[in-house]
C-alpha cells in the first residue's frame, strides 16, 4: 500500500517562501516520477513541477525561477521550496507519484496522489 503525505502549507505574505514536504511509506521515490500539483478555486488542477527517476526536472512557466522541486531518497521525500510567493500561488497543492516506466503526461497517468495541503499567499 503506498501512501503519499504531505505537509508544509500554510498561510504567507506575498513575498515570503514555504518548503512543502512530501513523504511516501510503501514504496521508493528513488524509481518514480514525482508531481507536485495544484488546483486554485474554480480552477483546473495544474503541474507545478515535476522530478523524473533519473533527476529531470520540469517547471511551469508560472513557477519557473521560483520554485525549485527536489529529492531525499534517503528520507524517501520529495520537496517543492516556493519562494517569492505570489498570492497567484494561492491553491491546494498535491503531490503525486507514478512508477511507470513511462513519464506521466497528464494527471491522470500519476498512480498516487497525497491528500493536498493548503497554501494562501496573501497580498
Amino acid at each position: 500500500q503506498v501512501q503519499l503525505v504531505e505537509s508544509g502549507g500554510g498561510l504567507v505574505q506575498a513575498g515570503g517562501s514555504l518548503r512543502l514536504s512530501c513523504a511516501a511509506s510503501g514504496r521508493t521515490f528513488s524509481r518514480s516520477t514525482t508531481g507536485w500539483f495544484r488546483q486554485a478555486p474554480g480552477k483546473e488542477r495544474e503541474l507545478a513541477a515535476r522530478i523524473t527517476w533519473n533527476g529531470g526536472r520540469t517547471y511551469a512557466d508560472s513557477v519557473k525561477g521560483r520554485f525549485t522541486i527536489s529529492r531525499d531518497n534517503a528520507k524517501n521525500t520529495v520537496y517543492l521550496q516556493m519562494d517569492s510567493l505570489k498570492p497567484e500561488d494561492t491553491a491546494v497543492y498535491y503531490c503525486a507519484a507514478s512508477w511507470s516506466s513511462l513519464i506521466p503526461t497528464n494527471p491522470m497517468a500519476y498512480n498516487y496522489w497525497g491528500q493536498g495541503t493548503q497554501v494562501t499567499v496573501s497580498s
